[in-house]
């Protein structure tokens, strides 16, 4: 009869004011309730356009990346491979990587990474495209990235932030990509999420 009463264990829902301000864009900054991801529209490593309707009804996680980093991005990449293989017989656990360099990331450059890396092509979608879109969703969406200001427009630093997204598009996490740690936090955090429904 005890466990009856205990309340349901919940996530926080992540709202721009409470993050970084490095990370997120100044037009929302001020924002403190109603903060959801962006609709979008890009290219995934199989040439099919991948659309936010791609991503209704699930929970997933994003992250930000690039297929020549050499520092942060494998270990990053390493990481998801061990989320997509934890949850493989899950359809309602979705993964997203967005490049941040479209112009070196094709179609074909991230198909051969994708193969290279295990990428199961109906859990995990590899983006590139339009690269202010890409720039506006990791700034104003997903907040996770630093500006970087100089010549090319729209450049930005990546961060090994993971971002746990819920059916309603709302952000309820953020871990460290490199962390084996936070990825096990990450993994009972979607099962959190998962019951929240219930």
């Amino acid at each position: 009869m005890y466990f009856a009463v205990l309340p349901k264990e919940t996530l926080l829902v992540y709202q721009p004011a409470k993050v970084n301000p490095e990370l997120v864009d100044s037009t929302k900054q001020h924002i403190k309730k109603y903060h959801t991801i962006a609709n979008f529209s890009l290219t995934n490593q199989n040439g099919k356009t991948i659309t936010q309707k791609d991503y209704e009804n699930k929970i997933y996680v994003a992250d930000f990346f690039f297929t020549t980093c050499q520092t942060i991005c494998p270990i990053m990449t390493d990481n998801m491979v061990v989320i997509q293989k934890s949850l493989k017989n899950d359809s309602d656990i979705l993964l997203l990587s967005y490049t941040v360099t479209p112009e070196i990331d094709s179609v074909a450059q991230l198909k051969k990474y994708a193969i290279s890396k295990g990428v199961n092509d109906a859990k995990w979608n590899l983006v590139t495209g339009d690269k202010k879109q890409i720039y506006d969703l990791a700034r104003k969406s997903y907040l996770v990235v630093k500006d970087n200001p100089g010549p090319a427009q729209y450049d930005m630093i990546h961060t090994e932030n993971f971002v746990l997204v819920d059916k309603k598009k709302r952000i309820r996490g953020f871990y460290d990509g490199t962390d084996s740690e936070a990825i096990s936090q990450l993994l009972k955090d979607i099962e959190i999420l998962k019951n929240e429904g219930k």
